[in-house]
């Protein structure tokens, strides 16, 4: 279970996923589990029935997730998505280059509340309590801003497009 207390910034939509699963977790995950075990305990001696002990962690598995995301809305603070205006936001999808590079790198600045609903988004993720995610909040794209990276050297990296997720 997360021990952060930092805010998580969702937008309504995410917020609804993440209790759509909450639900679903405890609505029909957990009875179908609870089934299994009393299935289990009535086939006689448990410490040698794989199925009982099996259903045993797939509960423990369950009830973690069930915290994590109690934990998640506890925290979460809905808000709208931001204005497509290039401002650098959570929630915005950010194109950046380093300083001396022709690559470009894109990311979503939020948390990963934002994305853990959807396993097929292929991004990489930065918060924007980040080194880097401090840095380039509030600037547009074609800003330059240098920061100091946790390896103590100085970046610096140009906006090539904020864009809202």
């Amino acid at each position: 279970m997360s021990t952060e207390t930092e805010t998580i910034w969702v937008t309504q939509e995410a917020y609804d996923r993440l209790v759509a699963e909450l639900n679903r977790l405890k609505n029909e995950v957990l009875p179908d589990i609870t089934q299994k075990i009393a299935n289990a305990r009535e086939e006689g001696d448990l410490r040698e029935n794989g199925g009982y002990h099996a259903a045993r962690e797939e509960q423990g598995k369950t009830d973690a997730q069930i915290r994590q995301l109690e934990d998640r809305l506890r925290r979460a603070e809905v808000g709208d998505a931001p204005a497509d205006d290039g401002k650098v936001e959570a929630g915005m999808k950010v194109t950046i280059r380093f300083q001396g590079d022709t690559d470009t790198e894109t990311f979503l600045l939020g948390s990963r509340e934002l994305l853990s609903m959807d396993s097929s988004v292929d991004l990489d993720i930065y918060s924007p309590t980040s080194p880097l995610g401090a840095a380039i909040m509030g600037t547009f794209a074609g800003d330059t801003v240098s920061y100091e990276a946790p390896n103590g050297k100085t970046l610096t990296v140009e906006i090539v497009e904020a864009k809202p997720f």
